[in-house]
């Protein structure tokens, strides 16, 4: 008998985690001075109010789902990616010479090309430490960590010394060709006369990580290959005994979550900017890991995590625009989310377990 049931391990503990870490930021923010209902009304309405604020905040969560998907598909076969931030940066430079070096006639055959160039660089730059892993024992946490800083100068390093336009200021590559530039939701939503900013980031890369998700749950728990993931991560002994060759699971897993890692350039490299900037993933690799572990490692709490984290993200920047509240609070805020849903899971889960075991006892001796 299991003490706590699933729903109450899905939703109940994620949402007093996340009641927890507001209670807290209102705190703050009353400590400062500032009205933390007014604070909590104008990042809802930043996030939510317009069609603008909603682009920005689907802009940002694609962007998390990706990186969600990448660790929870690592985390299932008993692996920590902590390199998703490198893995997604590489993924820009395959999304940016696929777009640069392509004439690309229109975007429904750019897409698919700069996905596969994407996937495939990310892949590659996690292939190197779960080969380390699988051969030589050493540790993925390590080696993936160690791999975003190498990443970053790479990135930086072709970015300035090749790619950058002659004599322009800006450390960024030259912008795509029309044909690579992809369809936003104001271009989407038009012919069915729905109005959407013309001027929100988010396109089509929203729909495309939807369908990853799928992909993931379809792969995770309806594939031969999702199975062999999920039994090596829950006993690598006992996946040795039936079989299941650890060297094959570790690359592949490995592999997969680079390349879902990857994918995301194809929203915030080809879909919002149009050109590789200098780090153009911005954190949101690190913020994969928070929003995988609070959405459980499975799809659908992963795209309502990122969702969350989306809000908390352009929530903040108008809460720091309207109300004079510090960016700095803004990131506190969202580091108090971390801490409850990740880091003080069992403050909230041991008390829970304890309840529903009670519970249930009671119900045996009625």
């Amino acid at each position: 008998m299991t003490k706590m049931p699933k729903w109450a391990d899905a939703v109940l503990i994620p949402l007093i985690s996340i009641l927890l870490a507001f209670f807290f930021s209102g705190l703050v923010i009353w400590a400062i001075g500032k009205d933390p209902f007014m604070a909590i009304r104008t990042m809802v309405q930043g996030a939510f109010g317009n069609t603008n604020g909603l682009g920005y905040t689907l802009y940002y969560t694609t962007n998390f789902i990706f990186t969600g998907l990448s660790v929870a598909v690592a985390y299932h076969a008993g692996l920590f990616n902590i390199g998703s931030e490198g893995q997604a940066m590489l993924g820009g430079l395959g999304v940016a010479l696929v777009c640069l070096n392509v004439p690309w006639p229109h975007w429904t055959l750019a897409l698919p090309g700069a996905m596969i160039g994407g996937a495939l660089f990310g892949a590659a730059w996690a292939f190197i430490p779960a080969w380390l892993q699988a051969k030589r024992g050493s540790h993925i946490v390590i080696t993936t960590i160690m791999f975003n800083f190498i990443a970053s100068a790479l990135v930086g390093y072709i970015l300035l010394n090749h790619l950058k336009v002659p004599g322009a200021m800006a450390t960024e590559s030259a912008r795509f060709g029309a044909g690579a530039h992809l369809p936003t939701f104001h271009e989407m939503l038009a012919p069915f006369g729905i109005g959407f900013n013309r001027n929100a980031p988010a396109n089509i890369s929203f729909v495309v990580a939807i369908l990853a998700a799928i992909a993931f749950y379809v792969l995770i728990w309806r594939t031969r290959l999702g199975y062999e993931i999920r039994a090596y991560g829950q006993s690598e002994t006992a996946a040795k005994y039936a079989g299941i060759n650890p060297v094959r699971i570790v690359i592949i897993a490995m592999l997969i979550s680079g390349a879902l890692a990857g994918l995301m350039a194809i929203n915030n490299v080809m879909g919002e900017a149009e050109r590789l900037i200098d780090n153009a993933v911005e954190g949101a690799g690190f913020i994969g890991i928070a929003v995988a572990l609070m959405g459980r490692n499975h799809p659908v709490g992963i795209v309502l995590a990122a969702l969350l984290f989306g809000f908390l993200y352009q929530g903040g920047a108008e809460l720091a625009f309207w109300e004079s509240i510090p960016r700095e609070l803004v990131v506190v805020i969202q580091a108090l989310v971390i801490l409850f849903t990740g880091a003080l899971d069992n403050m909230v889960r041991i008390p829970l377990e304890k309840l529903f075991l009670a519970l249930s006892r009671r119900r045996k001796d009625a």
